[in-house]
C-alpha cells in the first residue's frame, strides 16, 4: 500500500494512503454479503436475495459509503503499522466523504487523506545547573500549644455558672422564638420559619449564628428574657429569610463554662489514647511531627520550584488528543473531590457549566502536560528508570497499608512505578541544579495571596485537583443557622 506522510502543526502526521485495487474492491464485496446475510426482504429467502436487488433496494450511494467506512479504517491501521507510527488517539478524514463516494469503483485504486495525533517531540533547552530559589518552611513554635489547648477545649468539662452574666466562650441553654418585624404597624407579625428552640444549647462564639445573634447572649444573667435584634445576610441561602429584619426572644436558662484539665499526665495519656505516658512525650511527638510536616513543605517547594523552572525550558507542540484527555481527566478529578464534599454534582456540572470548565481548565491541562514530558525527557536523557525490585518492594509497602481493602493490584503497581520514576527523576534534578531556600513569605505576589484566600472560601486539595467548579457557577454560601 502506498502511503505519503506529511509532518503537520500540533504534532499531527498528515497521510495520503492509495487503497490498492484488490483491496478496494474487497471491501465492496464483503459489504454486499453483509448486507445479504443481515436484510430481510420480502419475497426472498434471507441471505439469498439477489445482488441486483440490494443494489436497487439500498442504492449505490449507501453500499459504497459502507465500503468506504470500512476502506478507511482497515487501510488507515495497515498503513500506521506498515509505516510504524504510533497514533495517539483517533484519526481524522481529511478527504471529503461525499467526494470519496463519487470517486469509488470498486476494484479500481482510491485515494484519501488522513491526519492522526502522535507523540510530540519534546525539546528541553536546559535541565542542568539551574538556579531556583524556594521558600523554606519552619515549625511554628507556637503551634504545639496551641494544638494542646485545642486538646483542653475538646476534652473540657462544663460547670454551672450563676454568679456572673453570660461572656464569650461560654456554653449556653437557652429558648428562642423568632418574628419578622413587620414592614408596617398594620401588618401581622410572622414567625421565623426554623427561628424557635427549646434547651437549645450553644456555644457563645462568633461566627456561630447570624451577625447579632451571640452578641445579644452576651452579658445576660441565667433567668432573664431579652428581645434581640438581628438582620438576616442579602446572600442568606434561604431566599425567604435573606436581608429581612428579626426579633428574637430569647431565654437565657443555663450558663455553663468550660473548665479544662490541667496539662500534666493524665492529660497526656486521655488525650493520645494511651499513646504517651507524659505530657513531655506527647509535646516530643507533637513538635517532631509539625517539624517533618515543615520540611516535607519545604521539600515540595523545592521540587515545585524546579518543575516550574523546567516548564520554562520545554518546547513541545502538544496534539489536541493529549490535552482533551488530561482536560477530561482534570474534570472528573474535579466531580469526584466535589462530590465527596456532598456538592449535587448535577447541579454544578451540567450542559452549561461544563463546557466553561474544560475552557478554564485546559491551561493547567497544557502545563501539566509539559511538565510531564519534561520530567520524560530528563529520564530519557539521563536513563533513570525503575527496576521490578523497587517498584515490586513499594507495592508491598502501599499494601500493608491498604491491608483488608480492595485494591486493584494492575493499577496499584502502575501508580506506584510511575510515583517511583518521577521520585527518581526529581531527586536527579535536586542534585544537579542550585535551589536558594529563601524565608517563607518571600516569593508570594499579590496574586498568590488572593489565591490562597479564594481557596480558603473553596477548599478543594490542590494536589488531587488543578480547578474548581465554583469558579464557573454560581458560588453558594453555607446554610447560616
Amino acid at each position: 500500500m502506498k502511503v505519503t506522510q506529511e509532518k503537520l502543526p500540533a504534532s499531527q502526521i498528515g497521510l495520503e494512503i492509495e487503497i490498492p485495487s484488490e483491496m478496494s474492491k474487497k471491501a465492496y464485496e464483503q459489504v454486499l454479503q453483509n448486507f445479504t446475510r443481515s436484510m430481510n426482504i420480502p419475497g426472498f429467502r434471507k441471505g439469498k436475495v439477489p445482488r441486483q436487488v440490494l443494489i436497487q433496494r439500498f442504492g449505490v450511494g449507501r453500499i459504497k459509503a459502507a465500503a468506504i467506512e470500512e476502506l478507511v479504517d482497515s487501510a488507515l491501521k495497515e498503513a500506521l503499522k506498515q509505516e510504524n507510527i504510533e497514533a495517539i488517539g483517533n484519526f481524522q478524514l481529511k478527504s471529503s466523504f461525499d467526494e470519496l463516494i463519487g470517486q469509488y469503483e470498486p476494484g479500481n485504486p482510491l485515494t484519501f487523506s488522513a491526519s492522526v495525533d502522535v507523540q510530540p517531540e519534546v525539546t528541553l533547552k536546559q535541565y542542568k545547573e539551574l538556579q531556583v530559589q524556594a521558600e523554606e518552611v519552619k515549625p511554628d513554635p507556637e503551634r504545639v500549644e496551641q494544638v494542646l489547648g485545642n486538646y483542653q477545649k475538646q476534652m473540657a468539662t462544663l460547670v454551672p455558672i450563676e454568679a456572673r452574666p453570660a461572656q464569650k466562650g461560654d456554653t449556653a441553654v437557652v429558648d428562642y422564638h423568632g418574628k419578622f418585624v413587620p414592614a408596617d404597624e398594620s401588618a401581622e407579625e410572622q414567625d421565623v420559619p426554623g427561628g424557635q428552640a427549646q434547651d437549645f444549647q450553644l456555644e457563645l462564639e462568633d461566627g456561630q449564628f447570624i451577625e447579632g445573634f451571640i452578641d445579644g447572649i452576651v452579658d445576660m444573667e441565667p433567668g432573664e428574657t431579652k428581645e434581640i435584634s438581628v438582620t438576616f445576610p442579602e446572600d442568606y441561602p434561604q431566599e425567604t429569610l435573606a436581608g429581612r429584619p428579626a426579633i428574637f426572644t430569647m431565654t437565657l436558662k443555663e450558663l455553663k463554662a468550660k473548665e479544662l484539665p490541667a496539662l500534666d499526665d493524665d492529660f497526656a495519656q486521655d488525650a493520645s489514647g494511651g499513646d504517651f505516658q507524659t505530657i513531655a512525650d506527647l509535646r516530643e511527638s507533637l513538635e517532631k511531627r509539625f517539624t517533618e510536616e515543615a520540611e516535607q513543605k519545604t521539600k515540595s517547594n523545592k521540587e515545585q520550584a524546579i518543575l516550574d523552572e523546567l516548564l520554562n525550558q520545554v518546547e513541545a507542540e502538544l496534539p489536541e488528543t493529549l490535552i482533551e484527555r488530561e482536560v477530561e481527566f482534570m474534570v472528573t478529578q474535579t466531580a469526584m473531590q466535589l462530590q465527596q464534599q456532598g456538592v449535587d454534582i448535577k447541579r454544578f456540572l451540567n450542559q452549561e457549566t461544563l463546557p466553561m470548565l474544560k475552557d478554564r481548565s485546559r491551561p493547567d491541562a497544557i502545563e501539566r502536560i509539559k511538565r510531564t514530558l519534561a520530567l520524560g525527557e530528563v529520564a530519557k536523557q539521563e536513563a533513570i528508570t525503575t527496576t521490578d525490585t523497587e517498584v515490586n518492594e513499594r507495592v508491598q509497602e502501599v499494601l500493608a497499608d491498604l491491608e483488608g481493602r480492595d485494591v486493584n493490584r494492575d493499577r496499584l503497581h502502575s501508580a506506584v512505578a510511575e510515583d517511583l520514576l518521577k521520585e527518581k527523576i526529581l531527586t536527579w534534578l535536586e542534585a544537579h541544579n542550585s535551589v536558594e531556600l529563601v524565608p517563607e513569605g518571600t516569593l508570594k505576589k499579590d496574586e498568590d495571596l488572593e489565591t490562597e484566600v479564594d481557596d480558603a472560601e473553596n477548599p478543594i486539595d490542590p494536589d488531587t485537583i488543578e480547578v474548581k467548579a465554583e469558579e464557573v457557577v454560581e458560588e453558594t454560601s453555607p446554610e447560616v443557622e
